[in-house]
């Protein structure tokens, strides 16, 4: 059975990234495969890691990490970014993974549950999760981790990327036989001293490039298609989809193909969206409907049964979400789990 939607994800792509980010980084790359690998799948994804060296990953949620320990078996580590929340020291134990400890109540929970490996996140100026610098507590037994997050890695002349790098090489310090992790996707190219012993790729392995547009040493891991569903002549005057979103002022051919919002094509693609279909990139017309797009395809060798590609190689995931006003990671992880996820490369099904 052909979906309508399906999102195709190309693991030696995938492993070509992960080698780019080791390579231009200097150090090992510990991939971050949150959000269920940012929604193409996390088990398949590291999976595919571990066969290329692998072996930390990072998620945020403390279920994340259940379902990946239960599917890779004991052999990686496994971080947790939100910490030992509530009462989930047992389950984190039961499981074998770590927590980031984020702030003192969190450092308490996990050493009177008997602590163990586990990381530590220092707030370098994001004021998100972490201990401030000041409040960072001496080492400890069972700390195997110390890191930080950037802020503004996308941006290379943001100042505050330098502060930042500055403040944790002096907190690190404190802890000179614990792991340094610093980097995420964009600090990878932001300079040698800024990898420490290991950085955390997350968007740069799926395509998606440092500064938020494309960048050729990188490929692009994941393509989004819609299948035609009807082609239909619409002549001048009439109007298509909802609130008349998009009215012709001529004889136009217009592509029904079924994706929509109820599988991540968001609504604000409407008068901005493009796809690539036959060739060519033509642009969406009128709103984005729940189930279903319009494309123009005027002139165009177009029947149903072909594909459109909203993103991937011919459209590129930034340039995507440029035009949805957005950010590749959101274009990612909006993708509904309604849409057949498809694996291409070795290890691939």
């Amino acid at each position: 059975m052909t979906a309508p939607a399906t999102l195709t994800v190309d693991l030696d792509a995938l492993s070509h990234n992960f080698h780019a980010l080791e390579a231009v980084a200097g150090v090992p790359a510990h991939p971050v495969v949150k959000a269920n690998a940012y929604g193409l799948g996390a088990v398949t994804v590291a999976t595919r890691l571990m066969a290329e060296g692998a072996r930390t990953f990072f998620v945020a949620r403390l279920a994340e990490g259940v379902a990946l320990r239960a599917a890779l078996g004991v052999e990686p580590v496994i971080y947790v970014l939100d910490g030992c929340v509530g009462p989930a020291a047992s389950t984190l134990k039961a499981a074998g993974l770590r927590p980031v400890l984020n702030h003192g109540a969190q450092l308490t929970a996990w050493q009177e549950a008997g602590g163990g490996p586990c990381g530590l996140q220092i707030d370098t100026g994001m004021n998100r999760l972490g201990f401030r610098p000041e409040d960072a507590p001496a080492a400890f037994a069972g700390l195997a981790l110390v890191m930080s997050h950037l802020a503004c890695s996308d941006d290379p002349a943001e100042p505050m990327n330098r502060r930042q790098r500055d403040t944790f090489a002096a907190v690190a310090g404190r802890y000179p036989d614990v792991l340094k992790s610093f980097a995420n996707s964009g600090g990878c190219f932001l300079g040698a001293d800024f990898g420490f012993d290991a950085v955390r790729p997350g968007i740069c392995l799926y395509g998606g490039g440092p500064e938020g547009r494309p960048d050729s040493r990188l490929q692009p891991v994941a393509t989004l298609t819609a299948e035609v569903l009807q082609v239909r002549a619409v002549e001048a005057g009439e109007s298509v989809g909802y609130s008349r979103g998009f009215v012709a002022d001529g004889p136009r051919r217009i592509a029904t193909c079924g994706a929509g919002y109820a599988d991540g094509v968001l609504r604000s693609l409407a008068g901005t969206g493009q796809v690539q279909v036959a060739g060519v990139m033509r642009p969406l017309l009128g709103r984005v409907s729940m189930d279903v797009i319009a494309v123009d395809v005027t002139g165009l060798e177009v029947a149903p049964g072909d594909r459109v590609e909203l993103f991937g190689p011919n459209r590129l995931l930034d340039d995507a979400a440029a035009a949805a006003g957005t950010i590749s990671y959101e274009l990612l992880t909006s993708v509904a789990p309604r849409v057949a996820r498809l694996y291409a490369g070795a290890s691939g099904t």
